[in-house]
């Protein structure tokens, strides 16, 4: 096996893969990439058994065959050689020389029949949509993804593929993040996938610039998607999402108009004097108004009034200020929209006059 490639080429899919690969592994040649040469292409292959990255690029002078190569050093090495130096890799025996330039580096490997690879999964549904549009649906709700509870159904994100809408939908038990968007086709029936947080991470970090799309394959215990020369597995989580809907407040006639960046100016001053253990601040609303009252132990308070279109004349709930900031980050738009019910309901925030992003914040008690 060997072939010769321009840094910068090359440079690129070690980029894409090497995040799979986990420092610590139970397996050896889990610390490896799957080098594969064939035809006029090189692949690589990063894997952590749960989450799958095969990046291919076009090379010269290639005799195929494959190897495993140490995903780590391969990498570093490549980053730290000099802009635009010719490499030529070759396996020699059980051994990789890597030659650019007047560079000499060997490297272990392990035999490419101990790599692990995700089997082709058994499709059930496939969507194709702009790349753009995929990367602003898990921006926009990824944060809101539960780290290491001990409900694991809460440790990831949900994919709702509906007739002609997906959804991608986060939550930790104390917020919830909602965006949507329609599908050009309609599928043949409703479906929901958990993708774990490391696999919604590498994807999000996957996503270029551009107007590429992407094509999404549903499987039975596996999402993979497509994406020019980069192929991106992951499994699912086996578990039953949470009924998401019901945690939209309904009825929440409570309405408070006001712009998106007068408000989260407002919390980030206000939340320099609330509580650190719980953040907590309170929204006092009445007509005309809204006014943002925080305290701590130290019997410190910070007062902020702005001004507001408000459908209520008093009413008073706390909130942790974080994940209000976090959801008013993930909104666009000049405005924003508070739907409440009461002093113990939940908030819905959504953009003025668009309801493909929803983010509910659950209440805190002052």
């Amino acid at each position: 096996m060997q072939f010769s490639i321009q840094r910068e080429v090359l440079l690129k899919p070690l980029q894409q893969v090497v995040g799979v690969v986990e420092r610590r592994q139970t397996l050896p040649v889990l610390a490896n990439l799957l080098v594969r040469v064939s035809g006029n292409e090189v692949s690589f292959t990063g894997t952590d058994l749960e989450v799958e990255m095969i990046a291919t690029t076009a090379a010269d002078k290639v005799q195929d065959g494959e190897i495993t190569i140490p995903a780590r050093k391969l990498f570093d090495i490549v980053r730290a050689l000099p802009d635009g130096a010719n490499i030529d890799i070759k396996l020699n025996g059980e051994r990789i020389a890597l030659n650019a330039g007047k560079s000499r580096f060997t490297l272990a490997t392990l035999p490419a029949n101990e790599f692990p690879t995700i089997d082709e999964i058994e499709l059930v549904e496939r969507v194709t949509l702009p790349e753009e549009v995929l990367r602003d649906l898990m921006d926009r709700t990824s944060f809101a993804m539960a780290n290491q509870d001990v409900r694991y159904y809460l440790n990831g994100m949900l994919l709702d593929l509906q007739e002609h809408t997906l959804r991608c939908v986060a939550t930790d038990g104390h917020r919830l993040a909602l965006k949507e968007t329609k599908l050009e086709s309609a599928v043949s029936a409703r479906r929901q996938i958990i993708i774990p947080r490391k696999g919604v991470n590498e994807l999000v970090g996957l996503f270029e610039a551009g107007d590429g799309t992407v094509e999404l394959e549903f499987g039975r215990n596996h999402l993979r998607v497509r994406r020019g020369g980069v192929q991106f597995t992951s499994k699912l989580i086996d578990g039953r999402f949470p009924d998401y809907e019901a945690v939209i407040p309904l009825g929440a006639d409570k309405q408070a108009t006001i712009e998106r960046d007068v408000l989260r100016s407002a919390l980030q001053r206000a939340a320099i004097l609330s509580n650190e253990k719980y953040r907590g601040v309170k929204l006092e609303l009445s007509a005309g108004r809204i006014k943002i009252v925080a305290h701590n132990p130290e019997q410190e308070e910070a007062q902020e009034e702005v001004e507001a279109e408000t459908s209520v004349e008093d009413l008073a709930v706390g909130f942790n200020v974080s994940y209000l900031l976090d959801a008013l980050g993930a909104l666009r738009g000049e405005k924003v929209r508070l739907n409440l019910r009461d002093a113990q309901s939940s908030c819905l925030l959504q953009e003025e006059g668009n309801d493909e992003a929803r983010h509910v914040v659950m209440p805190l008690r002052l």
